[in-house]
């Protein structure tokens, strides 16, 4: 009996051993409500950040100028008010961007006797200069899976020309497609640079490029920096030898006069000559990056982004103050910022890092953010969870004069159909934002998904959404100031913002990309 006894206790000790096993096994922490947090973020703070950072102090804030050089040490020292600290190992909150400006060029190009002047019959931003006898004709200049205009050419050490547009059938279905969908080579402004990319890399040392529709535009921008005295910014790494000639209908004409209905590649025996002159000033610039580590998953990241540039100064002295481009997306970043430092010091730190990059350039070409992605990510792109971009969240566009509670989202479902559904059970929860996905639809002419800095992330697969109130009046003018903000509307707009990050900094699993691109 006294064995039983002591065989009974002892599977007693041994079961209540296991049991203290298990419950002492740790357990995820539970996630914490964000409620208390996002309330931190006020459309006082909001007011008073956006007074002072959209002042005439701030000159416009024009990239690598004294007022873009204030902004960013106001931002800076938001950051390290909140012990927010910089994401760099080397500890500056400045990501230092290297930029070039390239002065309003000036000359000609001569075909077979007959001179183009630039600015009227052609367009250039950068320096051309040389004679050519062997031009080659490469149609759309388009390789993409089994469809190349480059077959049967050779363009090595050649000038291409290459014309706008994609192959499309008489029945209207597109080669790329296959469908009756245009492709992205019909993305005006993001087909140009692809094209050009491709003659390149088959050994052509220069493009012209022959666009009827988009020349008034880009003839605009060039007559725009000849007026105001400016130039052609872009990174310095990007600075090289490639020629880029816009032609008008013309000059395309003249050196091929069936080029709108004739898509067959072809050798071209003309002669020109490019005599293009101009020169390039350095221009030192930054962004600001700081972050918060992740309490779990500290190596996986959810990016927050906003342009801390505008368009500066005009030529006649007015000021730009952007309050609501991008001065909006800026402070409201400062106070998702501080919402989120509140919950970590609390012990509610996010499980994955949160990233707050403020990037340069924007209003130059997306260039800040270009180099974090392209040239210099303080983090891995792979690791790199979400971009939730806001560019434009303080105003209200015409089509909402009567309806005031709306929001512009962009790219939510591009990547990740649970990004998306988030996205959507997160307004439902919280804000009740009437979601306008109007610029979303893949043949707006607006283009606005190529036109802000999420979409060098998205180009890297990574998930996006755009927040925008959409353009207004006082869109790139003098008066978009800080009086013409809706800061009621600021602060809902910022607080769904800070529900999303939390929502995916805080879910068990990182979100799923379904719809990745090439």
């Amino acid at each position: 009996m006294k064995k039983l006894f002591l065989l009974v206790l002892g599977l007693a000790f041994s079961c209540n051993s296991s049991q203290q096993t298990v419950s002492e096994a740790p357990q995820p922490k539970p996630m914490a409500s964000p409620l208390p947090y996002a309330e931190t973020i006020t459309q006082e703070d909001l007011k008073e950040h956006l007074y002072t950072y959209a002042s005439d102090e701030f000159e416009g804030r024009e990239t690598g100028t004294p007022g873009q050089k204030k902004a960013v040490e106001y931002i800076k020292a938001h950051y390290e008010s909140l012990d927010v600290p910089p994401a760099q190992s080397n500890g500056d909150y400045f990501q230092k961007v290297p930029l070039e400006v390239s002065k309003v060029p000036e000359g000609s190009l001569t075909i077979n006797g007959t001179s183009f002047e630039l600015g009227e019959d052609i367009l250039s931003f950068s320096e051309a200069k040389g004679t050519y006898s062997n031009i080659v004709y490469a149609g759309y200049g388009i390789e993409e899976g089994d469809y190349s205009d480059y077959s049967g050419i050779n363009v090595q050490g050649k000038i291409v020309l290459i014309k706008a547009g994609e192959p499309v059938d008489q029945n209207g279905v597109y080669a790329i497609s296959g469908n009756m969908e245009k492709s992205v080579w019909s993305n005006a402004s993001e087909a140009v640079g692809k094209k050009r990319d491709i003659a390149h890399e088959k050994g052509a040392i220069g493009v012209l490029y022959y666009d009827m529709l988009s020349f008034p535009r880009f003839q605009g921008y060039f007559q725009f920096m000849k007026s105001n005295n400016s130039g052609r910014m872009q990174l310095a790494s990007d600075t090289g030898d490639e020629v880029l000639i816009y032609l008008n209908d013309d000059v395309a004409k003249t050196l091929k006069s069936d080029v709108e209905e004739n898509h067959v590649p072809k050798a071209i025996n003309t002669n020109i000559a490019m005599d293009i002159s101009s020169s390039n000033d350095e221009i030192n610039s930054e962004n600001v990056v700081a972050f918060i580590k992740g309490a779990e998953k500290p190596n996986e990241y959810v990016v927050i982004s906003s342009h801390l540039d505008h368009i500066g100064i005009t030529g006649d002295g007015q000021i730009n103050n952007g309050a609501d481009d991008d001065g909006s997306g800026t402070v409201a970043m400062l106070e998702i910022a501080q919402a989120f430092k509140k919950a970590a010091d609390e012990g509610n730190g996010p499980k994955r890092s949160v990233v707050f990059l403020h990037v340069t350039g924007e209003e130059k070409g997306l260039l800040g953010s270009r180099y974090y992605t392209d040239v210099d990510p303080v983090f891995p792109l792979e690791n790199t969870v979400a971009d939730l971009n806001i560019d434009m969240i303080g105003r209200i566009d015409p089509n909402y004069a009567g309806a005031r509670n709306y929001l512009y989202l962009i790219g939510s479902d591009k990547l990740s159909t649970e990004l998306h559904e988030l996205s959507e059970e997160v307004n439902k929860k919280y804000t009740n934002i009437e979601f306008d996905y109007t610029y979303n639809d893949e043949n707006d002419p607006n283009r606005f998904y190529y036109r802000s800095d999420h979409y060098n992330f998205a180009k890297n697969n990574i998930p996006i959404i755009f927040y925008f109130n959409g353009t207004h009046a006082d869109y790139h003018r003098p008066g978009d100031t800080p009086d013409k903000i809706n800061y009621d509307l600021l602060e809902n707009r910022s607080r769904l913002i800070f529900y999303t990050a939390w929502e995916i900094a805080n879910r068990p699993g990182r979100l799923v990309v379904d719809k990745a691109g090439d």
